[in-house]
Formats: structure tokens, C-alpha cells, sequence
């Protein structure tokens, strides 16, 4: 195994700088087999690998005049190496280098990503295990449904941000494919044994069958995936932007002293962070869409995918790393109200628990149909009327009276009947 670089921060990683360290490092590993293989001197390996090295303003000023950036890369690194620099790149083609050197940087990326996504993880757990039994009112269509917890709604997150951890370690081991393959991946001018040596000096695996390049199917699965892990921190940011809304204010974004919210509005307090997600998630899976269209290249390649790898790859990375990190510290901090999330599920006298009403009148032998039609008039004659009060009307009804006592009224009314089975999630997920 050749020497690894150390792990850069993401943004080093997709440099100029670091992508010409990797393909440095592929034309090295092609060296070293080739020379395993007898195919080149020893001796010419260990002048190549002391004296190998670029100057990146250098291959651009090459790069002016060739107008060909691996040309331009290979001349540079020959003004190095001197004579033995006739063995580089030798049978290759120039997608051998670039496509094995992405590889590597996105199998980087990936590790980082993974890192950050645990990071997130631990902080959803925490999280979820601290509002365990934080009770607020779930919502379907936005509107009030029945009585949930907020860490049983965070529970919901950390599930999803699992499967992510299990699709990305998946992702680590698709997108480590590479290709030493020749001009359009026949072997014509070099040995498939050094393409299993050098990938597995780069800790890669060749590629089943690649053309010029290897096909963009591998790529777009990767940017689906980011598209993917994107669209779950979105949709956390939005609940988040949505629970802190005035007239709900069931959790906020930490507010840090001396901030502020608006230039003409001085008591605004507003998801930032959440909404710089929402907008990011955006751009990600516009990336997602461009890397679909990649995948189909004329016949063994052209090179309408690169101009737009040179940006989706860098952008994509740099941005859910930034995300996730984001995300990490919101959750962190996030400021949770127990007090207004109990005002809000009180609302109109607990309309919430109508359900356990017409499910009780039924359970004393009455019509669905009837009960159904007696606890919808309670309820909506609460919801519409300022003050409305659903307990008393239906504690008050004469045909509840008559099938239900004080006290089994009251039970209806209790949020512990809609939690009593959450512990079978939490211990799914060792919460």
C-alpha cells in the first residue's frame, strides 16, 4: 500500500492542490505495478516516487498553451522526475487518472460526511432521550391531531438519520471503483493485472467493465444519495421553522446574545439556520438532477460530464458537510417549551382527544355513526366559538351523560392512553 495522505478538512479536499495529490498518487500505483509485474525497471519507480511532484500555477500555465489539463499535469510532473518520467502514464489514458483519483476524493468526502452524520445522530439521541416524555400535540395536515412526544417526533429523525449512516457506509465501498483500462477500456496497451495491483494499493476495486471512463450510474448514485441526506435535514429544518412560529412556539433556534433578528423589527427572532438548510437542500438536489444527466455519454465517453463534475462534486460535498455540521449545533441548542406546547394541545377544551370519546360511546354501545355525530358537533362547536370549551360541552351532552360517567369522561381526557406503547420505538432505536 502506498503512502495515504492525511484527511484534509472538506474544503482542502477538492482543491486543485489535493486533486493533483491524488492523481499523482495513481500514476505512482500504476508505477509500482508495473514494476511488480516487470513491466518497467525498479529502479525507475524509486527515482519516479522521490522526485515526483507539480506546482499547481505551473500546470496552468501549461494548461494555457496545451489546453489539455492532464497533459498539462504529466508535463510538469516530468520537469520533476527527469528521464525516468517516460514510464508514467504509460498505457494509460487520461480518464485512468482522473476517474481512479475522483474516486478517492469522493471515498474522502464520504468519511468526513460519515463522521458528521454521527456526530448529528448522537445529538438527535440526546436529544430525544432528554423530551422522552416532553408530551406535545402530533399534526396531520398541519392541523392538531392526537398527543405525541416531542422526543418521540426526534425519534422519528434519528430512525431516518440511521438509514443514511447504513446508505453511506453502503455508498463507501460502491463509489471505490477504479479504472487503469486504456484509451477506451480494452487493455489494448496495458495489463489488467496492473489495474488490480494499483487499485489495490489505493484501497479501490477495479471497475467491472469500464469504457474510457467509468460510467456515471456510480456517480449519480452518490449524488442521489447526498440529494437524499439533504432532503431529511430540510425536512427536520421545516418542522423546526414551523414549531417556532408566534403562534405556536413549541421549540426556537438558540437566539445568542447581541443577535439580532431584523433591521426594522427589533423583537423578530427568526429560523435562520433552519431556512439556510430549507435553501441549500435546494441547490443539492439540483446537483442530484445534472448528475442524472451525466450518465448518458456518447459511446465509450465524451466529456459533457466534466465541466459539470468540476462543480456539482466540490459544491455538493462542501455544502452537506456544512449542513450536517449546521444541523448538529441547532439540535444542540435547540430551545424546547414544554409550557406552550401543553397551552397547545389544551386548545379548545382538548378537542384532541375526541377519538377516545367517540371510541368510549361506541365501547358502551352506541352506532359509530351516532357517536361519530355526537362528538363532531362538541368539537366543532368548540373549535368555532371563542373560549370553546370540548370537555365541558361533551361532559354536558345529555346522550354522552347517559352512556358515560364523570370519571370515564375524564379518562378520555388523559394524553398518557396515546403514549403508553412509544417505549416499543425507543427500545427499537436504544433510546
Amino acid at each position: 500500500m502506498i503512502e495515504r495522505y492525511t484527511l484534509p478538512e472538506m474544503g482542502d479536499l477538492w482543491t486543485d492542490t489535493y486533486k493533483m495529490k491524488t492523481w499523482l498518487q495513481v500514476e505512482i500505483a500504476v508505477c509500482e505495478a508495473q514494476a511488480e509485474l516487470g513491466y518497467i525497471p525498479q529502479a525507475a519507480v524509486e527515482e519516479i516516487k522521490a522526485k515526483a511532484d507539480f506546482d499547481p500555477q505551473r500546470v496552468l500555465e501549461i494548461e494555457a498553451e496545451v489546453r489539455h489539463d492532464v497533459i498539462a499535469f504529466l508535463t510538469n510532473v516530468n520537469e520533476y522526475v527527469g528521464e525516468a518520467g517516460r514510464y508514467i502514464h504509460l498505457g494509460m489514458t487520461s480518464s485512468d487518472m482522473i476517474d481512479t483519483a475522483l474516486s478517492l476524493q469522493l471515498r474522502d468526502s464520504l468519511q468526513i460526511i460519515l463522521t458528521q452524520v454521527e456526530n448529528l445522530i448522537q445529538a438527535i439521541r440526546y436529544k430525544a432521550q432528554q423530551h422522552r416524555d416532553t408530551v406535545m400535540i402530533g399534526r396531520s395536515h398541519g392541523i392538531h391531531a392526537e398527543p405525541i412526544t416531542f422526543g418521540f417526533k426526534l425519534a422519528g429523525w434519528l430512525a431516518e438519520m440511521m438509514r443514511h449512516r447504513d446508505r453511506l457506509n453502503r455508498l463507501q465501498d460502491q463509489i471505490a471503483v477504479g479504472q487503469i483500462s486504456g484509451a477506451v477500456g480494452t487493455y489494448a496497451n496495458i495489463d489488467p493485472k496492473i489495474e488490480a495491483i494499483a487499485c489495490q494499493k489505493l484501497g479501490l476495486r477495479p471497475d467491472t467493465a469500464s469504457t474510457q471512463v467509468i460510467a456515471r450510474d456510480i456517480h449519480a448514485d452518490f449524488m442521489q444519495a447526498m440529494a437524499l441526506l439533504a432532503a431529511s435535514l430540510e425536512r427536520f429544518a421545516v418542522e423546526i421553522r414551523n414549531l417556532q412560529r408566534t403562534d405556536v412556539l413549541e421549540v426556537e433556534e438558540f437566539f445568542a446574545k447581541g443577535q439580532k433578528g431584523s433591521s426594522a423589527m427589533p423583537h423578530k427572532r427568526n429560523p435562520i439556520r433552519s431556512e439556510r438548510l430549507t435553501g441549500l437542500a435546494r441547490i443539492i438536489r439540483g446537483h442530484a438532477i445534472a448528475a442524472l444527466e451525466n450518465v448518458a455519454l456518447w459511446h465509450e465517453r465524451d466529456i459533457s460530464h466534466s465541466s459539470v463534475e468540476r462543480v456539482i462534486f466540490p459544491d455538493t460535498c462542501i455544502l452537506i458537510h456544512f449542513m450536517l455540521v449546521e444541523a448538529t449545533d441547532l439540535i444542540k441548542h435547540l430551545l424546547v417549551y414544554p409550557d406552550n406546547m401543553q397551552r397547545n394541545m389544551n386548545l379548545y377544551g382538548g378537542v384532541v382527544f375526541s377519538q377516545r370519546v367517540l371510541l368510549a360511546l361506541v365501547d358502551q354501545g352506541l352506532s359509530r355513526e351516532a357517536a361519530y355525530k355526537i362528538v363532531q358537533t362538541c368539537a366543532h362547536e368548540a373549535w368555532n366559538k371563542p373560549g370553546g370549551d370540548f370537555h365541558q360541552l361533551i361532559a354536558n351532552h345529555p346522550d354522552v351523560k347517559e352512556q358515560l360517567t364523570p370519571e370515564a369522561i375524564a379518562a378520555c381526557f388523559d394524553p398518557q392512553h396515546h403514549l403508553r406503547n412509544l417505549d416499543e420505538v425507543y427500545q427499537r432505536l436504544g433510546i
